[in-house]
């Protein structure tokens, strides 16, 4: 597959254009919390673990589906259940997008990354 076939691909898989449309909500949230606007890094760190989390629940959720998917004349033709991506590719993203929420709070601060298993949790059940 082609490197621009293969971003577009996982940028389908993981949906991230709804990825993008959810970020100023936890960048809203980041500028309340903060009583005004919280350090650049602080909101990379928010932006990175909130894709990152999301990024870990879609594909999460793609490799759960695949067999409904599959049956499915709608979903069908996704990229998983197509055959275009493998599940070994789809679980790497899983981890890529754990890590990056790990990372990310880690970085935030300690309640962050206490906090950051249960959020892990929560989007993954």
């Amino acid at each position: 597959m082609r490197p621009v076939a293969a971003v577009r691909e996982t940028a389908d898989l993981v949906k991230f254009a709804h990825t993008a449309f959810a970020l100023p909500f936890a960048l809203i949230a980041a500028i309340a919390a903060a009583n005004g606007l919280p350090p650049w890094p602080v909101l990379g760190w928010i932006l990175l673990a909130m894709a990152g989390a999301r990024t870990a629940a879609m594909a999460f959720n793609r490799l759960a589906d695949q067999r409904v998917d599959a049956g499915n004349p709608r979903t069908a033709g996704r990229a998983l259940p197509a055959g275009r991506v493998g599940r070994p590719f789809a679980w790497a993203l899983v981890a890529l997008g754990a890590a990056a929420l790990g990372i990310a709070t880690w970085r935030l601060n300690p309640l962050c990354l206490a906090l950051a298993p249960v959020a892990l949790a929560w989007v993954l059940a």
